[in-house]
Order: C-alpha cells, then structure tokens, then sequence
C-alpha cells in the first residue's frame, strides 16, 4: 500500500465541488461573511438584477419588502428573465440562471452594456444559501414559476396563468443552517442601500415596505426613494447637517472616453474630507482610478484658477492637494463595462482609462462653474488658504505625535497600564471612561495580554476641530501613542500607518449611561475622521457591561437589558432584588472581569461600517454644528433610546 493511500488522501479524497455545492460550503467566498453583512448581501444581488435591467433601460419600478417570516420580495417591471429552453443546458433559461453560478446575460454585452454587483456571483449564490427560493416570471402573457430548496429546483419551469405585465419576482428564505448568527433583516441597513440606489440611478422608483410592523393608522412600515436630480439630491441629503459656502452644488453628468461619468459636489465649513466614489452602484471604499482622476481634475483647475486669481501671492507656502479637498463633499460615480477591482477587499478599482476620463470631466466641470460664479469661486480659494494654513500647524502638532509614538516603551502614556504579550494580533486595549472605573479595570483585567487606558472626561468634538487642535489635545494624543499607529506621508497627510500597531482589539468602554454613550460617540467620531482604518480592518470594538444585578439569597444572575432581568427575576420568584449598575466604577474588580473583560463570557459588539455615506451623514449630523437635523434624529428614534433619570 502507498504511503498516500496509508494517510486516507489519494484521488478519492479530491472533491469536485458543482458550483452551488462550492457556494453553501465556502459562502464568505461569494458574499463576504456569514455575518449580518452577508445576509443583507442577499438581497442586494437580487436588487442588483433589477437595477440591471433598468440600467439597459427596460424597468423603472423595484419593490423590496420585508415579510412577517423574515423572507424577502423583490419585484420589478423589467423584461423578466427569460422561460424558453436553453439549448446547452436542456432546461429553461430560467433554471440555468437559478442553479447555475456565472450564468446570466450580464456576459452578453448585447443585453446589458453595464451591469452592477461586485463580485458577480448573483442570484444563483442567493438561491444556493436561500433554505427554499421562489421565482415567478411575468413575460410574454403569462406567468411562469419555479421553486427551489438549498440552491436546486424542486420541479420545472411551469405556467401559472395570463399576465398583461412584465417583470420578476423573487421570493427567498435565507438558509439558517448558513447564517447561524441570525436570520433577522434589519430594516434601517436595507434602507440605506436602498436610498443610496435612488440616488445613483435616477428616475427609478424603489419602495421598501417592512411587514413585520405596523404604524399607529394599521399600515406597513415603509418608505419610497425616487430621484429626480441623482448626485445632486444625494450632496443635499449628505451634508443636510453642515453649513454650505457656496449658493450650488457643482455637478455633471456625460461621457468621456465612452465612459459614463457623474459627479456632484459643494464645500461647506467643516474641516472635514468627505469623497465617496462609485463602480457600477457598487460603493468602492478603497477609491481607485476614478478617485485619482477626481483628485487630480479638482487640484489642477483650482490651482490654475488661484494663480491666475492673485490670491495666493501672499502666501509664504506651498498649497497641497489635501487643501483644495478640506470642507469638500463629493460623490463620483462611473459604469464601467468591465472593472476590474484590487486592494484589500476588491473595491478600489484599477482600470486606468477612467482616470483621464473623470479628470476630464471634473476639470471641464470646475471650469465653467468658476468662470460664472466669480464670488463662489473666491470663496472656495480663501477656504483653501486657511485649510493650507491650518495644515501647517497641523504638520507642527503631529510631528509631537509621531516623536512621542516613535520613542521607546518610556514614551507611552503614562496612565497606559500595559499588557507583558508583545504579539499585537494576541492584544487588546480598553479605553477606559474616567479614573475611577480605570482603576477597576487595571485591578480586574489579565495583564498578560490586557491594557488599560483610562481617559479623563469627554475627548475633543474632532467633528467641530481644526486638525491641528486635534493633534494638540492630550487624550487624543494619548490614544495615538499608546496605539503606535503614525498619520502622515509625503504623499497623503492624512494616511494611516498601521504597521506599528500594538493592539488588534481597541475595546471602548463606558458607563452604560447617557454620559457615557456620548463619550463612545465622540471616542468613535474620532476614529471614524481619522482612524478609519481601523474600524474597516474590524479592530474597533464597543465594550458591553450589563445594566443589572438580580440577587436572590446566595443565589446571583447579570442582566444585559430589561427583558433579561425580567426573565431572571421570574426565575428566582419574589424575594428577588435588583441592582441597576449606572456606571462602571459602581462594580468591583472582580465584577467588571467576569461580565465586561473575560473573553469567555463578555459581550463585545464589534463595530462595522454598512455604508460609508450613511455613516458620514449620522457623524456629521449627530456631532456637528446644526442642531435642526439633529433634534429630528432624536425625536425619530427616542423611542429606542433609555433615558436614565
């Protein structure tokens, strides 16, 4: 006998994986991860075929809803995906498209010239990690269905009745067996996207109704995004929380290079850079080509345009790239027929024609609108003036920065009690609320591979901040330091480093109470503004201490929220008595270890971005200067929040 054979691998042991087999056994191949992103990503691919079909000018109309059970409904008035019998295969085109990954006419570039999605895998990977799937075809009189379990047809393509309409209708149960975490959509997530697709692609109407709950009058959650405007109704949404400087957002819509481009933008006070680029409706976090094109269109003509204003004559200095973008929010966004994608988690793109075609574009843009609007045109050069300015004594207040991160152990923060692991991937540091609960938590953590940094009060607002005030206060420098992360380079100087980094898990700890969610908002507004990397890489994470004590004799349970603790005191019976924990020095060492920090039974909520212009919006609005959109957030959702008295 071989020695192969001996080991049990020899070629009986290599698995030929079908397609929809490969997608239920390695599902974070195909939609990213099992988690709750990867379920909202279900519906997304199946929204993507009926934005598809609109982008090949063929639908207008796409409902999302839902259901009681959690299942999802999408319907569009588009052409219907097609019935007949496929010759290759020997089934209707329609089971091929269901059952088969990679199939679909997004590769016959006569039916669709752009299509969206990124990764391609459309809704075949949903029918394959779907429990039980649903396809009704309303086309050519009539109306034709097909079911599926787990990805395979539980019987043929078959007539149902007459139709006088078009469209497809798609009905999924996501596989719980699959996505073990939850099954359960969350209707804001879904919302987002939506709203974001409305905006990309003008004049289609996408309505999202939550049949799960009901409003006073009986009826169905729900809302209706249509645009008629596009990136410009999308700018005034964006920065509905910011103060503009100029009387227009500045925009364009055509072709350069046979590459449609679209582009919208306006400057506001704020000090912060807020550009979001898009691929075929596929948000590209990691930026691109059509990103630098951007850049390099807006530098070039407002640089040409300040020089040959006079304005800069007095300047003592150089202005930089990152100058011309400070209080700019933009969106660019491009179909691209093929795109090719790299970087991390493939959505920056690589296809250098779309550079010179948006530079084109934007610079043709910025020209015209400066040319006949004198008086925005100054304004927006004596904001780059002070945001040049501002750079520099920036550049002062983070080169302390980066001498103090650079210095050996003896430069960390002094209140920083560190951990003796040295492997950063084995660390993590828990920025610690006040003190107090600090020194309970260098008492109960394990100094093996726990560090504690307590902060003293509420950071600096970095969203209503000069960068260079941030980089002077002493608790966000304490937080860069202790971090060993370096911001800055010769070419962005507002990169990251994250090689020195000591920590893969920054945990932000606070009082579960109203002071102490709006330190964390502060404490994540300033990660979000300048340590994005962070939380995109998943290192970010929000402590959850638990809000009870239920004790009864000898006998004691946590509770994490009110309907815990009722349940725990039905258990115990009468007798039972409550503590209600307001802040985290109000535990001992022990307590604060065996709820909070002990990785076998703490609960850490990991913090993600779902969509990048939401988030930009929820920071600016929810930390910036406008108090109207903000005390409408509120009363919106005061029905969620506990107010403690």
């Amino acid at each position: 006998m071989s020695e192969e054979a001996k080991k049990g691998y020899s070629a009986d042991s290599i698995q030929a994986l079908e397609g929809m087999e490969h997608v239920r056994m390695r599902p974070s191949m195909y939609i990213g991860d099992v988690g709750v992103r990867g379920l909202h990503h279900l519906v997304y691919e199946v929204v993507d075929n009926s934005i598809d079909e609109a982008l090949a000018g063929h639908c207008d109309t796409i409902s999302v809803s839902i259901n009681e059970d959690n299942s999802i409904t999408v319907k569009d008035n588009g052409r219907g995906i097609p019935v007949g019998l496929h010759k290759k295969e020997g089934v209707s085109a329609l089971e091929v498209v269901m059952t088969k990954i990679g199939a679909g006419g997004k590769f016959d570039k006569d039916s669709y010239k752009v299509s969206g999605g990124l990764h391609g895998v459309g809704v075949s990977c949903v029918n394959a990690l779907s429990d039980h799937l649903k396809a009704t075809v309303f086309r050519e009189g009539k109306v034709w269905e097909q079911e599926y379990e787990r990805g395979k047809a539980v019987y043929p393509v078959k007539s149902t009745g007459e139709t006088d309409k078009n469209g497809t209708e798609v009905t999924f149960v996501p596989d719980r067996s699959i996505f073990k975490q939850t099954t359960e959509y969350n209707y804001d997530t879904l919302a987002s996207r939506m709203r974001e697709l409305a905006y990309l692609n003008k004049g289609i109407t996408i309505t999202l109704t939550d049949k799960r709950h009901t409003d006073e009058k009986g009826e169905f959650l729900g809302e209706v995004f249509h645009s008629q405007e596009g990136l410009k109704e999308f700018i005034r949404f964006l920065d509905g929380a910011r103060t503009p400087i100029i009387g227009h957002v500045i925009s364009m819509e055509g072709e350069k290079n046979d590459i449609p481009v679209e582009v919208a933008m306006i400057y506001n006070d704020s000090y912060a850079e807020n550009l979001h680029s898009y691929v075929n409706n596929i948000n590209t976090h990691e930026g691109g080509t059509h990103l630098s094109g951007f850049r390099r269109g807006l530098t070039s003509t407002l640089k040409k345009y300040a020089d040959n204003s006079g304005l800069l004559d007095k300047l003592k200095f150089e202005i930089a790239g990152d100058d011309f973008r400070e209080g700019l929010t933009a969106i660019v966004s491009v179909k691209v027929a093929e795109p090719q994608f790299e970087g991390q988690t493939k959505t920056k793109l690589g296809n250098r024609e779309v550079t010179s075609a948006v530079s084109q574009a934007v610079s043709e843009m910025l020209e015209d609108y400066l040319e006949e609007n004198p008086s925005d045109a100054k304004t927006i050069i004596q904001k780059v003036i002070l945001a040049a300015q501002a750079r520099h004594a920036a550049k002062k207040a983070r080169e302390m920065v980066q001498r103090k991160t650079v210095m050996s152990i003896g430069g960390l923060p002094g209140k920083l009690s560190d951990c003796s692991e040295t492997d950063p991937a084995e660390c993590e540091v828990f920025l610690v609320e006040g003190d107090s609960a600090g020194g309970t938590a260098k008492q109960g953590r394990d100094r093996n591979f726990q560090a504690i940094l307590p902060l003293r009060g509420k950071i600096l607002n970095v969203e209503k901040a000069m960068q260079h005030k941030v980089f002077e206060n002493e608790e966000i420098r304490n937080i860069f330091t202790a971090l060993g992360v370096t911001i800055g380079t010769e070419e962005d100087s507002k990169a990251l480093n994250l090689t020195k980094l000591r920590y893969h898990k920054v945990v932000i700890m606070c009082d579960a109470d109203v002071d102490g969610s709006h330190i964390a908002t502060l404490i994540l507004t300033f990660f979000f503004r300048y340590m994005k990397e962070l939380i995109e890489q998943g290192y970010v994470y929000i402590a959850a201490p638990p809000l009870y004590l239920v004790k009864k004799g000898a006998k004691k349970q946590y509770a994490w929220n009110d309907d815990q603790r009722d349940v725990i005191m039905k258990e115990f019976g009468d007798g039972s008595k409550i503590q209600r924990y307001k802040g985290l020095g109000e535990m001992n060492a022990e307590q604060l270890w065996d709820t909070t920090m002990n990785p076998e039974y703490r609960t850490m909520r990991q913090v993600t971005i779902d969509s990048m212009s939401e988030a930009d919006r929820v920071f600016s609005m929810l930390m910036g200067d406008e108090v109207p959109p903000r005390r409408e957030f509120i009363e919106k959702n005061a029905v969620y929040a506990n107010i403690d008295a």
